[in-house]
């Protein structure tokens, strides 16, 4: 086999996440096949002698090009609207050295959206572009910050600062909507709290007395199930409704629905399902009494 038919089979076979980059963080589909063609263009001519990693390395390559691409956009808009703020520059460096990373907390790096929907696309666009491309590769796609800061030729440090800056508007945006203050979210965040410490009598009165869950039916059996069990779930938006969502090592790995029928919940569906997964618009929330970040 040549190189150029290795290169080939290695692209087509990470081409379906390569666009999911790109959409993610150009929030174009248009654009995100062009990113994805150039991308091609310019690793077909590389030396792939010491690449070890393929999907790493394209994902790379895919990401420096978005990135050129939401600079050219921000120039346009610049050029049409007047000069936006600037983007981060040293400063946001010695801020990272003031707080240098160090073991990854649950709290701070899960995964706040494994897919930006519409709603998120309006606070992205706000996002200088080094902090959106450091939000997306991480919180999306799990792209370790020395591999984000090698993109925007910033340290591993000053990546985590950028990425957490733009996770705390978005999170901030997510909170401030009609849906993170609706009574779902109180009758969720509520369950999530009677789960977490085991209180049956208070899952009870939370539940419809036909609630129905897991295959499991009536308010009873769908209390003893949940009791105890939420220890890990965290309230989030899902798909802009609130909900819960089970993580592990920051991936969405269950996701929760409730269906409230007159101030009960009547029915739970959880989905496991990794491809479903995927295309869950997710923002988590602190739940009541915890502080936000």
């Amino acid at each position: 086999m040549t190189e150029q038919d290795w290169l080939s089979e290695r692209f087509a076979e990470h081409q379906g996440h390569l666009q999911a980059v790109a959409y993610r963080i150009l929030g174009s589909s248009g654009e995100a096949e062009d990113a994805v063609q150039e991308a091609w263009l310019r690793v077909s001519r590389a030396d792939t002698a010491e690449v070890e990693n393929p999907g790493g390395w394209l994902t790379t390559v895919v990401a420096r090009v978005c990135l050129n691409m939401l600079q050219a956009r921000r120039v346009r808009r610049e050029e049409s609207a007047g000069t936006l703020p600037p983007e981060p520059d040293a400063a946001d460096a010695r801020d990272a050295r003031i707080h240098p990373p160090g073991p990854a907390d649950p709290e701070d790096e899960a995964l706040l959206a494994d897919s930006v929907g519409a709603a998120l696309m309006v606070v992205l666009d706000t996002l200088a572009p080094a902090e959106r491309l450091a939000f997306v590769l991480h919180d999306v796609f799990a792209v370790p910050f020395g591999e984000i800061g090698a993109v925007i030729d910033r340290s591993p440090a000053a990546a985590r600062q950028l990425a957490s800056r733009a996770r705390r508007r978005v999170q901030g945006a997510a909170e401030a909507s009609g849906a993170a203050r609706s009574a779902k979210r109180e009758i969720v965040a509520a369950f999530l709290a009677a789960s977490r410490s085991g209180d049956f009598d208070a899952l009870l009165d939370l539940l419809d007395p036909d609630a129905v869950a897991v295959e499991v039916r009536g308010a009873q059996a769908v209390a003893a199930f949940f009791a105890g069990r939420a220890q890990g779930a965290r309230l989030a938006l899902v798909d802009g409704v609130p909900g819960a969502v089970w993580s592990h090592r920051g991936r969405p790995k269950a996701v929760f629905a409730f269906v409230i029928s007159e101030g009960r919940i009547a029915r739970i569906s959880i989905d496991t399902d990794p491809d479903r997964l995927r295309d869950h618009d997710i923002v988590f929330l602190p739940a009541d009494g915890e502080e936000r970040r």
